[in-house]
């Protein structure tokens, strides 16, 4: 596929794409500023044209996909946080929580035809779309996607499965978007109704976790499918191409991954909370935390796209938890870190059972004395006014998977 690309945005190079992504950006805090009463106040003592760069986005803060549902209820119906008046949105969706996202009127505004391109949708093809059409958006993520790259859509949406293998046998579709289980549901309905089923060849999924068991299933049934990321505020995140290594970060966003609990980007490789920034104007989330995990791999994809990867998502970074009846959060601990540079990393276990809860801070050190431990459980306590117990390890031994809480209670 060297060279099948769906633009030249996603070959150009790294200094490049930090030039005109930092050009926008600051172009991007100013509209924001300017037409979102939401980011108008959290934005209030940013200089725009300052922020030109991923180090001075990281001083700016997080708006969490947790405090949605608090926002727009007293700021109805999207928190301040659009850039246009509702009634100039194309559509409104509405997402479990309930959280209502806005849509604009610019062509394939969750900008999908990129990932559905990488998965070889072409102009011509008839595509099979089992993504949900009502509330939620992720049917018209595929179908703007197709009708940008001159596809035909058959909405099929969700259930109905005998109704849509019958489709699949008369029209005759050669591309899927949809989850990759119910794929393999439709595809083994029409091996059981004698329906030929054979036309669908490749496939967009996303919506659910695909483990190489489920793929190499669907590929058995003659369908080679790639994933892709995205969520209702954001749309397009990520997506997988040809060479299924990672998912190619879009070049519509800003992705950056930060200690959960914080703002604060860590190293490339280290597993935490999916942020990303977005150059929607009629939607401009800026420093959007989508409490998903990922991590960024090395390196560049061997299919010749030049933006970084993530490994795709690795669970959820609201790790909140109560012990003995108060809340213990994510930012806690990093706040507990940051008092004590000779700390690397930590991880906060909490064990016993409901009721006789113990906290011990699993804290990466070279410094193992006494005075240490005893200083981490001085801030534990006056940070989340609980007591807890300190375990120092060699730097490096805590796992890599963005776990900052852990509840190994027992509720037996």
């Amino acid at each position: 596929m060297a060279g099948d690309y769906y633009d030249d945005l996603e070959i150009r190079s790294a200094d490049q794409r930090a030039s005109e992504q930092g050009a926008a950006l600051a172009d991007q805090i100013a509209h924001a500023k300017a037409s979102s009463p939401a980011f108008a106040a959290t934005l209030a003592d940013v200089g725009p044209s300052a922020v030109t760069s991923r180090e001075a986005l990281a001083a700016l803060p997080v708006v969490r996909k947790s405090d949605l549902v608090t926002l727009q209820a007293e700021n109805p119906p999207l928190g301040g946080l659009g850039a246009v008046a509702p009634g100039d949105l194309a559509h409104i969706y509405m997402s479990p929580g309930p959280i209502f996202e806005g849509e604009g009127k610019e062509a394939d505004p969750w900008r999908f035809a990129r990932s559905a391109h990488a998965a070889g949708f072409r102009a011509g093809d008839i595509v099979h779309n089992t993504f949900a059409y009502h509330l939620t958006p992720a049917g018209m993520f595929v179908d703007s996607a197709c009708r940008t790259l001159g596809c035909a859509v058959f909405p099929g949406g969700v259930g109905n499965t005998e109704i849509q293998v019958q489709a699949i046998g008369h029209l005759k579709p050669n591309r899927y978007a949809g989850t990759p289980s119910f794929l393999k549901i439709l595809l083994e309905k029409a091996v059981e109704m004698g329906i030929d089923g054979s036309s669908l060849t490749k496939g967009l999924v996303g919506g659910e976790a695909l483990p190489p068991s489920l793929r190499a299933e669907i590929a058995a049934l003659g369908c080679d499918v790639l994933q892709c990321y995205g969520t209702a505020d954001l749309g397009l995140i990520a997506y997988e191409s040809d060479a299924k290594e990672g998912m190619i970060i879009d070049e519509g966003v800003i992705v950056e991954i930060v200690r959960p609990g914080t703002g604060d980007p860590v190293p490339d490789g280290e597993v935490g909370e999916v942020v990303v920034t977005t150059f929607n104007r009629s939607y401009p989330l800026v420093r959007f935390g989508t409490g998903d995990m990922s991590a960024i791999m090395d390196g560049m994809s061997p299919c010749g796209r030049t933006n970084a990867r993530i490994k795709g998502w690795m669970g959820r970074a609201d790790q909140t938890t109560k012990v003995k009846g108060m809340f213990v959060h994510p930012g806690q601990v990093a706040d507990v870190i940051k008092r004590h540079p000779e700390v690397a990393k930590a991880r906060l276990v909490v064990t016993g059972r409901t009721g006789n809860d113990v906290m011990t801070l699993h804290a990466e050190s070279a410094d193992h004395g006494e005075g240490l431990a005893g200083a981490l459980k001085e801030s534990i306590q006056a940070v989340t006014k609980l007591r807890g117990e300190v375990a120092l390890v060699a730097p490096g031994s805590l796992a890599n998977d963005g776990v900052v809480i852990e509840d190994a209670r027992s509720y037996e």
